[in-house]
């Protein structure tokens, strides 16, 4: 486990899923957590579970500007310090398609996804400024490539990724470390609010994620928020001081290739166009050897 003992960090949509395990994993680690979010139950609850000597609840609903402001200002108010941000905040966007978009669904996807993370950043960098510190953005597979989220969502979370590269540049003259988190198919509540599902609802297509999201991907189950707590707990120590400006994929190898480059179960696309079944190709390939042995 990462080291984060006397660091103050800030994370965003905290009180469920990623965020909620980034709280646990990075209380685990040492650190002391402002934890924002709009679930205002959910996040005092969090107060109530690790007390509030390690954990302060931040009500944020990240698309306002005086609140992320306010969240950025807590940390140093509370705990002395702001060391790590992590803006990790998000929601699945409008789900609608180039020909049918929805022009105020788009902005507010843009504004939650993408203008919070610019925001974010900037309002940490005052409380970073004179000795440095670690940004950590969730961005997306979507970001690089097709088919796993809707295009809003997928363009605002390629926007957070390449943000973060930008941001790394930039920042570096005050030691400011930014990096992007790529999470795959981790099992949250994300997917079912994306389908208008309520939050409880929600939880529990979650929980059938988890039981079945295995069979899509070369790991074999599906991600967890610890997964990519986890790598968020790493970027944010000293032990990642050398790196910045990354891309990490956190996705159970989903993006490697498609399933048949890692399922030789699964037809390839040679064989699709050919008409082929794996089985049946495998029976060709039999019956050549055999041929080339008599």
């Amino acid at each position: 486990m990462a080291d984060l003992t006397g660091k103050v960090a800030v994370i965003t949509g905290a009180a469920s899923g990623i965020g909620l395990a980034g709280v646990e994993v990075f209380v685990a680690a040492g650190a002391k957590v402002i934890a924002g979010d709009i679930q205002d139950e959910k996040g005092r609850a969090l107060e109530t579970r690790f007390g509030k000597d390690k954990v302060r609840f931040v009500h944020c609903d990240v698309t306002s500007m005086d609140e992320l402001k306010a969240i950025m200002d807590a940390a140093p108010a509370a705990f002395g310090s702001l060391d790590i941000v992590w803006n990790n905040a998000g929601h699945g966007g409008t789900p609608t398609s180039v020909e049918e978009l929805d022009l105020d669904g788009y902005d507010q996807t843009m504004n939650l996804l993408l203008k919070q993370v610019f925001a974010g950043t900037k309002f940490a960098v005052p409380h970073m400024k004179a000795k440095g510190g670690a940004i950590i953005n969730t961005s997306s597979i979507s970001a690089v490539s097709a088919g796993y989220a809707p295009i809003t969502y997928s363009v605002a979370k390629k926007g957070v990724a390449h943000f973060s590269k930008l941001a790394a540049a930039e920042l570096s003259k005050y030691k400011i470390r930014v990096n992007a988190i790529l999470p795959g198919f981790i099992a949250t509540s994300i997917f079912g609010a994306s389908l208008g599902l309520s939050r409880e609802q929600a939880d529990q297509m979650a929980e059938m994620l988890a039981q079945g999201g295995g069979r899509i991907q070369p790991a074999g189950r599906t991600g967890k928020g610890t997964d990519i707590a986890e790598m968020a707990a790493f970027l944010a120590s000293d032990a990642a001081g050398f790196i910045t400006g990354g891309e990490f994929l956190v996705d159970g190898g989903i993006t490697v290739g498609p399933r048949h480059s890692w399922d030789e179960t699964a037809s390839s696309p040679v064989l699709d166009a050919l008409g082929i079944t794996p089985e049946q190709a495998e029976q060709l390939r039999l019956a050549q050897a055999a041929a080339a042995q008599s």
